[in-house]
């Protein structure tokens, strides 16, 4: 089967990690990469086996390139992601999609336009304990959801400079919600703050409210000297937790505590193996250009409920 021709924009940290995985993948072939820093550029396409580019428009001109992921920094993913589409490419582009909701509209329009597939770097949705939660809540396996609590808490990290800590790490939270309630929420109340880091938020607790009740919990902070990334699923019936690191999975009823054993897996290898299989295979995307756009309007919500002190209801 005919390789899928892909290239990367952006190889720093996060970048060259897509890059590699690419490499490793049996469904794509790493044609090229681009960044603004020549030595860079150089350097990772060197150890992929890739061409270098430093000029986007000019790497988007070659038709072996297909599809491709977006990693720059988050204030120029929409640009670069919205230059890709209009240029016939299918695009995952990493969170938050957009340094805001008018951009990532722009981006979301071009790409129904344009017929191209759209998707977002929602990394969380491809751990398989985050699955099986899925599939206990649709299943009503721990009975009726009743509320869910998020927290991703670690040091500050060196590589974030353009958004706070909302958009670049709750925001992962916000749509891991929006996936397990299978629903839009109908309200958002949030405190932020600064304690270390003026420029954007570097804490954040966030409340989303849905129908029936129910309601989940987010709390994200780059303060922390240790680095927790938990998921607790509450319902009726029973208790599922997950933490993200070592993709451990416990589940609590009345009468016993269990931790079903799954093969530790790469999420990133699982993401871009999908991003391939949607396009090459046609396969069914879990993450749509639509999921990010969701997610990323909650976001700013959560932003201005803060600003303003009262509970921001959304459409």
């Amino acid at each position: 089967m005919k390789k899928l021709g892909v290239a990367v924009i952006g190889t720093g940290f996060w970048g060259k990690n897509h890059a590699r995985v690419y490499k490793e993948l049996a469904e794509t072939e790493l044609i090229a990469i681009c960044d603004i820093d020549p030595e860079r550029a150089k350097n990772v396409a060197k150890q992929f086996g890739a061409t270098p580019y430093t000029d986007a428009a000019k790497m988007l001109k070659n038709r072996d390139i297909e599809a491709m992921s977006i990693c720059t920094w988050s204030t120029s993913l929409a640009k670069e992601a919205t230059r890709a589409v209009e240029a016939g490419k299918h695009v995952l582009v990493e969170k938050p999609m957009a340094a805001n909701v008018k951009q990532a509209e722009k981006l979301f329009k071009a790409a129904e336009r344009k017929g191209v597939h759209l998707t977002v770097g929602f990394l969380m949705r491809f751990i398989p304990g985050l699955q099986q939660i899925r599939k206990a809540v649709e299943n009503k396996a721990i009975g009726e959801l009743v509320c869910a609590t998020a927290k991703r808490v670690s040091q500050w990290p060196e590589r974030i400079g353009d958004v706070g800590v909302v958009k670049d790490t709750a925001i992962h939270d916000i749509d891991v919600m929006l996936y397990l309630f299978d629903e839009d929420p109908i309200a958002v109340y949030a405190k932020t703050g600064s304690m270390r880091y003026k420029k954007f938020e570097d804490y954040s607790q966030i409340m989303l409210t849905f129908k029936g009740g129910k309601s989940a919990f987010i709390e994200s902070n780059w303060l922390t000297p240790y680095k927790t990334r938990i998921l607790i699923v509450t319902g009726s019936e029973a208790i599922m937790k997950l933490d993200y690191i070592t993709q451990e999975l416990t589940i609590e009823d009345a009468k016993e505590t269990v931790q079903p054993r799954y093969p530790w897996q790469e999420p990133l290898k699982l993401e871009l193996q999908h991003f391939a299989n949607c396009i090459s295979k046609k396969e069914k995307p879990l993450i749509t250009g639509l999921d990010g756009l969701k997610a990323l309007t909650i976001a700013e919500s959560a932003l201005k409920s803060s600003a303003t002190g009262k509970i921001v209801k959304l459409k």
